[in-house]
């Protein structure tokens, strides 16, 4: 019998976002402000941190970029320090692109890709997993993964491995530390309102959401709901599973 369940129930939950400079980034700082969450949120960005931490409350902020391995590794440390004894949750949210066709993509466009969307990103999850069988605790780590894990796409090769390699990775490590009580699961955003997509040309977006059943870009909001549900206590049966947020574009 379900009593009473709040699925967005994350009051003082201490909770890591990396990439939260982006639009589903900020997006996510957004909601998990408003649900009394206490984040700690990263990026490259200094000024747009600075501006989140000014706008919304419980907000520690460390300026870094994925790239860099060795400061990767100290990462959930850095967040550990400011958010208190413990980390209750982790969105792994940033990533890069860097496309071209396939037979045209170099060395150092595969490299940079894979370095940052894969490679950190299992370094924070293995860190944040220590971490949370230290404290003892019923940690969930969420892993921003991509429609084109899934279908592919012309000049995204190096993103498509990426995100593909991701939601692996995260299903196996799910599987090592389900009976510790992590949960471990994806989230697969399809074409969602940003700053990127908004430099995309009218006519090239009217093409995109033609393919879409549902008529329309994904908001940031829409990734963000689903993001709190699988942090919260609602959800700690799910692991191991990617959901899927593209308004029907892949089914």
């Amino acid at each position: 019998m379900i009593k009473n369940i709040n699925i967005f129930n994350l009051s003082q939950k201490r909770i890591l976002i990396t990439g939260a400079t982006g639009g589903i980034g900020q997006g996510l700082v957004s909601l998990l402000s408003d649900l009394d969450a206490i984040l700690c949120i990263t990026g490259r960005r200094k000024n747009v941190l600075d501006n989140l931490k000014l706008k919304y409350k419980n907000i520690h902020i460390i300026e870094h970029d994925l790239n860099d391995i060795d400061s990767t590794n100290s990462l959930v440390d850095k967040a550990q320090e400011v958010l208190g004894s413990q980390i209750d949750g982790v969105i792994c949210n940033a990533g890069v692109t860097s496309d071209n066709i396939g037979i045209k993509m170099n060395d150092e466009e595969w490299n940079k890709v894979i370095k940052t969307n894969l490679t950190s990103n299992f370094v924070i999850n293995r860190a944040a997993i220590k971490a949370m069988l230290k404290s003892k605790i019923h940690g969930s780590i969420v892993n921003i993964s991509s429609v084109i894990a899934h279908t592919g796409n012309i000049g995204q090769t190096n993103y498509a491995a990426s995100k593909a390699g991701l939601e692996g990775m995260s299903r196996s490590l799910a599987h090592e530390v389900a009976s510790r009580n992590i949960r471990i699961n994806c989230i697969a955003p399809g074409f969602i309102i940003s700053p990127m997509t908004d430099s995309i040309n009218p006519d090239r977006v009217k093409l995109i959401t033609d393919k879409i059943p549902m008529k329309r870009l994904g908001t940031p909001e829409d990734v963000s709901a689903a993001v709190a549900f699988l942090l919260s206590d609602a959800a700690k049966y799910i692991t191991g599973t990617t959901i899927h947020i593209n308004g029907g574009l892949y089914m």
